[in-house]
């Protein structure tokens, strides 16, 4: 009996050894809008920072959001953080203020380019990292790329789109209800003046109706081919081929932009950095399933952008 229990001993206390971590981890409060998570890898000085801005929607920083639970951001972070890199992700500030039932409906775009603003120059005042590069998936793309400029030592697009985001809505729905393509591009055509509407289709409420709409305005003014051709740092493009949400035709638009960015399409990766053998429908699935890896390649990618 005393040598099975003294085998479950060993056993157990491998196991533990097996997933002791590789780094640290630190929660922090940036400002009163943002909270997040920094994982520092042992045995390192003073590593490279990737600070990870998530995308569209009421995102944590995981990469979750509502019913949506895939845990991707926090699976790139931990990744990254395996291979030496440091990372910090956080709540988007409308996270935060639903959990506090005071959600502002005035908020713009630009306080999302405001907030990662205020990451940034909070890790580039503690002087711990040797460089310090943003990460932007999908809308946090454009927010990235904006807080960057002339701060930032490198800068990182997952899934980010090339085209102003209202020519990416008229796409996405033309594709969806092609009946509704047209009206969604008058609409667009009007918010791109700085005019706000009432006059839409009762199935476009989610994307203009009035409480979306100033946002919506701001976000449109915003060109992201323009922004990234000012960039004057390491830049890395990065899709894959499987994104429901963003084309490939995105990224290459982006990369026309700037002749000086690296590109990288990942074959089967799709928007939530999952890779996808199947079909839509099982792409489709894999938002809600946090027990899928995310793709090996595009961690490779990163690090070595990084490490290079």
């Amino acid at each position: 009996m005393k040598y099975y229990l003294l085998l479950i001993s060993l056993l157990v206390s491998s196991v533990s050894l097996s997933q002791e971590k590789t780094y640290a981890q630190e929660n922090i409060s940036v400002s009163k809008w943002i909270d997040g998570t920094l994982l520092i890898p042992n045995e390192s000085d003073k590593p490279n920072l990737a600070i990870i801005i998530a995308g569209s929607g009421p995102t944590n920083r995981d990469g979750n959001q509502n019913f949506l639970q895939n845990n991707s951001l926090k699976k790139l972070a931990e990744d990254l953080t395996n291979n030496g890199i440091a990372t910090f992700r956080y709540d988007k500030r409308v996270v935060k203020q639903i959990r506090q039932g005071n959600v502002d409906k005035d908020t713009k775009f630009d306080d999302f380019v405001n907030d990662a603003s205020d990451v940034l120059y909070y890790f580039k005042e503690k002087d711990s990292y040797s460089n310090i590069y943003i990460i932007g998936h999908s809308q946090g793309s454009l927010v990235g790329m904006l807080a960057a400029k002339d701060k930032a030592d490198g800068f990182i697009s997952l899934a980010g789109a090339g085209n102003n985001i209202g020519d990416v809505l008229v796409e996405q729905v033309s594709k969806m209800a092609p009946i509704l393509g047209k009206e969604t591009q008058r609409v667009v055509d009007i918010l791109k003046t700085g005019k706000t509407t009432t006059d839409y289709p009762a199935p476009l409420a989610s994307l203009f109706g009035p409480d979306i709409q100033s946002f919506m305005i701001n976000w449109m003014t915003h060109n992201p081919t323009d922004i990234l051709k000012t960039l004057n740092m390491p830049i890395l493009l990065i899709n894959g081929t499987k994104d429901l949400q963003v084309s490939v035709a995105e990224a290459e638009l982006l990369k026309q932009a700037n002749y000086k960015a690296k590109l990288i399409i990942i074959e089967n990766m799709n928007h939530v950095l999952f890779e996808i053998k199947g079909d839509d429908l099982e792409n489709s699935k894999s938002y809600n399933e946090s027990f899928r890896s995310i793709s090996p390649l595009l961690i490779t990618s990163i690090t070595d952008f990084i490490k290079s």
